[in-house]
């Protein structure tokens, strides 16, 4: 009787390990599914934000920002002077 007693409470208690484990197993899934869906917005929120640099970086734009809001204007050709450094080709 005795033996069976302890028995019983043995499999009482791997049982409800069991259960323990499995809700451990079911909180972990759930936490890497969350984690899944993050990592998806934030690879959306990068793709835009790379097409969003590229638009602020475009040269047309900057070139019209630069005319419209600073009047900004292109030199006269008589204005350029071109600097060629006397040390450039000894440089690898």
């Amino acid at each position: 009787m005795r033996m069976q007693l302890v028995l019983l409470v043995m499999v009482v208690g791997c049982a409800l390990l069991v259960v323990k484990g499995q809700q451990q197993a079911r909180k972990a899934f759930i936490a890497l599914q969350q984690a899944d869906q993050q990592q998806r917005r934030l690879e959306e929120e990068w793709g835009r934000l790379q097409l969003e640099e590229s638009t602020w970086g475009m040269h047309s734009r900057v070139g019209k920002i630069a005319v419209e809001q600073l009047g900004m204007q292109m030199p006269e050709p008589a204005q350029v002077h071109v600097l060629f450094d006397k040390n450039a080709e000894n440089r690898p």
